[in-house]
């Protein structure tokens, strides 16, 4: 008689809960296709050396898995340094400790996303193309490394200067972290997701990558329509309006 009870449905939904935030995950870094490949590779590992007890194709596959884990830890260091922060970083808090937060902190955060959103609208305007990225739980200490570190107040009239058509910092992305101008002419990292419009330029491609590799909120102002697009959490949204931008905005750092 097969002995199944509490403790054995609660491992079964643990395992079914991390393989749905693996694969969401992976579906958000555009890995998908590997996703399903490591879940096919780890039932037939189940199949042959589990039920079958077939020991020599068991133990082949059994030394891939061992091997398979170390490769899978490197290729996707930065997608398991953001499982990790999501799950104990300060974002699970953040409704407790808003309780004790001053509501001077709130009026503060408001007046920093409307600059940002003031200056994407004159530089919408004047079809000056822009790369704004807003950090959140996960550190981007890596890529501000990448341009020039400048540690400056977020000014709508400074996010327009530097993204000036003639200004030797406007090329690359400004980062914003810690309520500061952190950095600006910083590399991202590229999606090579096949699925974006061709019509989408580097910044769009950048911007979507960003946030598929961190959880970042990444802006753009596109230099040859002048149209405003977002990427968060491996998606993109094209062309919206400026209170559009605001509200996501306001959502997606308080």
């Amino acid at each position: 008689m097969i002995d199944f009870g509490i403790k054995d449905i609660v491992d079964i939904l643990i395992v079914a809960l991390l393989l749905f935030y693996l694969y969401r995950l992976m579906k958000n870094s555009g890995t998908l296709s590997l996703f399903y490949g490591v879940l096919a590779f780890i039932v037939l590992w189940v199949v042959c050396y589990e039920i079958f007890g077939m020991r020599l194709t068991g133990t082949i596959v059994d030394k891939f898995m061992s091997i398979g884990l170390i490769v899978l830890v490197i290729l996707f260091q930065d997608q398991i340094k953001r499982f990790l922060i999501d799950i104990g970083g300060p974002g699970k808090f953040k409704h407790f400790t808003r309780m004790f937060r001053h509501e001077k902190n709130d009026d503060n955060r408001h007046a920093e996303v409307m600059a940002v959103v003031y200056a994407c609208m004159s530089m919408a305007k004047s079809k000056t193309g822009a790369l704004i990225v807003f950090q959140r739980k996960v550190p981007l200490g890596d890529y501000e490394k990448t341009g020039d570190e400048i540690d400056a107040d977020i000014n709508a009239r400074l996010i327009e200067n530097i993204f000036f058509k003639n200004s030797p910092l406007h090329d690359g992305a400004m980062i914003i972290a810690g309520n500061r101008i952190a950095a600006v002419g910083c590399i991202l990292p590229v999606s090579h997701d096949m699925n974006i419009p061709k019509n989408l330029g580097l910044r769009h491609r950048a911007a979507l990558g960003m946030s598929q590799v961190t959880d970042a909120v990444c802006v753009i102002v596109s230099e040859e329509t002048g149209g405003i697009s977002v990427a968060h959490s491996g998606s993109i949204k094209v062309k919206i309006s400026v209170t559009e931008l605001e509200h996501i905005l306001s959502t997606a750092l308080n």
